[in-house]
Parts: C-alpha cells; structure tokens; sequence
C-alpha cells in the first residue's frame, strides 16, 4: 500500500488500473479553471459563484481572499498538471492529498462559519470528491497489489 502511495522512485508510469489517472486528470483541469476564476474574476467569485454578501463592511478583504485562494489554488493546480503529463506514480498519493484537502476545508467551515446566499459550488463538490477520492485510491492500492502480485 505504502509503495503505492509513495512510491521510492518518482516517475511517469502509474501501476494499476487507468481510471484513477483519468479521474485525475479531469480534476486537474476542472481545478485549474477554478484557480483562474477565483483569481481573476472581479468578484472572486465571492459574491457571483459562492453567493457571499458584499455589501457588507470589508467586502473588499472578502475579494482580495478569494483572489489570494485562487492564486493557492493554480500553484496546486500546476503540480496536478505536472503529476498527470510527467510524475504519474504519484497519482494515487495527489488523491489522497484532495482526501485530506476537503476534509481540511470542511474542518475550516465548521470553525469559521460562514452565511451564503445559496450553496456554493464548492459545498456541492466536497460531497463529490470525497466518496471520489477515496474509492480512487482504494482502486490504485488494489490494482497496483493485484498487477504486482500476478507479476510474482
């Protein structure tokens, strides 16, 4: 299991099944989209996408956070992009940092609540990735132990 997480020697080979690159590499470019807006939108995609009020005192900081998260989020974005074309081996570890991402960001939002106007996208897509990232890296442990044991 360990080997497959953290593999001893980086490379572009992935072990296992396909499905998890595949996952993977749709979820690097849905996060890459997501880095831009957030970076470059006028809002943030604060008030537009997450439907947080700004007409509130300190809206402006509201802005400049989502700018600095969306400027976090396309450093993140760049190594997902660079594990999918050139490190593949460590695909099944990048699933199990989203694993650890969302359940930070939901930790973060039971500590820090905030009031949205709907639920933001983001809300809807911790209930996806989740369940999604973990059967993703069960799927990579398992066919990795399934490929390397019928190669014994």
């Amino acid at each position: 299991m360990f080997k497959t997480l953290l593999p001893s020697q980086i490379n572009n080979t992935l072990h296992g099944w396909q499905l998890p690159f595949y996952g993977f590499t749709l979820y690097a470019i849905i996060s890459t989209v997501r880095s831009f807006i957030h970076l470059l939108a006028p809002d943030g995609g604060a008030s537009s996408i997450a439907g947080i009020d700004l007409s509130v005192a300190g809206a402006n900081g509201i802005i400049f956070a989502f700018g600095l998260w969306g400027s976090s989020q396309l450093l993140f974005a760049i190594i997902q992009l660079l594990v999918v074309f050139r490190y593949r081996s460590l695909i099944p570890f990048m699933w199990l940092m989203l694993i650890l991402e969302v359940l930070l960001r939901e930790l973060v939002g039971k500590m820090k609540p905030v009031t949205f106007a709907h639920t933001p996208p983001g809300a809807i897509g911790n209930e996806i990735i989740l369940p999604l990232a973990t059967l993703m890296v069960a799927l990579s442990v398992w066919s990795a132990y399934r490929q390397t044991s019928k190669a014994t």
